[in-house]
């Protein structure tokens, strides 16, 4: 019989602060180490202890108070925690006092979104704006991490000339050798932003509509991207699933074709440098015709999930994109009255519930007026076959007594054609008749 060997997970202990010093965004709350819980479990870890302070103002040392450090000190120990991770974001020097402190690693909420963001990333462009985010993260953290060196060399770098110690030649070193790979990094993504720029050139030319899926991490939407394509993204109940850009062609009715695109999650408190490596992935909603805002409306936590997703989405310049709300599981919903109105729509990605509305709905936001038709060209027309590949969705093309074509045309296109189109009759005005 064969022994199954996992290996090991870090044990983790979790710690936040609540303090009126702190912004919202920075302070720390049972809802936020519950989520924090999620990225350790995410991120292969598993939570061995919480401890949640409440501090008037945060200690600039050790940003605990030290008596709760002496308190997780022990819990580390008890639990055989192999490290400590911080809600809430800690200085450089925080990291290394309490490091020293706990003799085990310490992270804060951001390196370990980092973390898992660069085990999630698969995609060239993926790669590299987390790699962007990691060094924009590592930056003013190295001071704090080469001022032991600065200490072995004996002076505090304020010494006469010539005296520098290796700590700080080092840091410079280092500075500009982050400084001179972020650049080359930006430089990377631009290049990538380009190839993607003259491919979505080409969507748009086809005139396809693009419709991209956002919402909150874990709220189901490669779920509901499965269920509509039929593909097979990964969907796992896991936070972050989803890092690039994941996209395909959804037929939603006989005259609408769409590109729908899958985007990475958001979630509070996401990091400064994160918000920023990531637009070049979620520019894609800058340039889609329609959202889906999927909300996971079995969470309590929803309302508050859609608003941070309302507020990202206008951080990234994209409130003006109509916007439908999808409140995904459904199944799972035991509140008394379901969100409702014109731009909400109620499913279960899981059970297929409601997908029918859903894409009903897509279909009347972004109906352009296109209708499917069958002509009837007179071979003397060929420019009008010409004119319609390039402008129209061309089903089929038979060569009989005449050009008979079927396609998928706008009303500019409609205007062109229609008296070749069969079966149609101009309406009169009354006046004419």
């Amino acid at each position: 019989m064969n022994e199954i060997t996992e290996t090991p997970r870090d044990k983790a202990v979790l710690v936040g602060l609540a303090s009126p010093r702190l912004t919202a965004r920075e302070t720390a709350d049972e809802q936020s180490l519950e989520e924090l819980e999620a990225l350790v479990e995410t991120a292969g870890g598993v939570s061995v202890g919480v401890v949640l302070q409440t501090l008037a103002a945060p200690n600039p040392r050790t940003f605990i108070g030290e008596g709760k450090v002496e308190e997780i000190k022990e819990l580390v120990k008890a639990r055989e925690a192999t490290m400590v991770i911080f809600d809430n974001d800690l200085s450089p020097s925080q990291m290394r006092v309490l490091t020293d402190e706990f003799g085990v690693q310490v992270l804060d909420r951001s390196g370990l979104i980092l973390d898992i963001f660069a085990q999630r990333a698969k995609t060239k462009e993926g790669r590299l704006q987390v790699e962007l985010a990691q060094y924009q993260y590592l930056l003013p953290r190295l001071i704090g991490m080469w001022t032991h060196l600065e200490r072995q060399a004996g002076t505090s770098g304020k010494g006469p000339i010539g005296s520098k110690g290796p700590g700080e030649t080092q840091l410079e070193t280092d500075r500009r050798h982050i400084h001179r790979k972020i650049d080359k990094l930006k430089e990377d993504l631009e290049d990538v932003r380009r190839v993607r720029g003259t491919q979505r050139d080409r969507r748009q030319k086809n005139e396809i509509p693009v419709v991209a899926i956002v919402g909150y991490t874990n709220a189901g939407k490669s779920t509901l991207l499965n269920a509509l394509t039929g593909s097979d993204i990964p969907a796992n109940n896991r936070l972050f699933d989803t890092l690039d850009t994941t996209t395909r062609l959804l037929t939603v009715s006989d005259t609408l074709d769409v590109v729908i695109s899958d985007t990475v999650g958001f979630i509070r408190k996401l990091p400064h440098q994160l918000v920023e490596a990531f637009k070049a992935t979620l520019e894609e909603l800058e340039y889609a015709d329609l959202l889906l805002h999927v909300i996971d409306i079995s969470n309590p936590e929803w309302l508050e999930q859609a608003r941070i997703v309302d507020d990202l989405i206008a951080e990234l310049g994209a409130e003006r994109i109509p916007c439908l709300r999808v409140y995904n599981k459904s199944d799972l919903f035991y509140g008394d009255i379901r969100p409702r109105g014109e731009l909400a729509v109620n499913i279960s990605a899981k059970t297929g519930e409601g997908l029918d509305e859903l894409l009903a709905a897509i279909n009347r936001i972004l109906d352009k007026g296109t209708r499917r038709v069958t002509l009837h060209l007179p071979y003397d027309k060929g420019g009008l076959l010409d004119m319609l590949y390039r402008e129209a969705k061309v089903e089929s093309v038979e060569y009989r007594e005449t050009v008979d074509v079927v396609a998928t045309v706008v009303p500019k296109v409609f205007g062109q054609v229609k008296d070749y189109v069969e079966g149609y009759t101009e309406s009169k005005e009354d006046w004419e008749q």
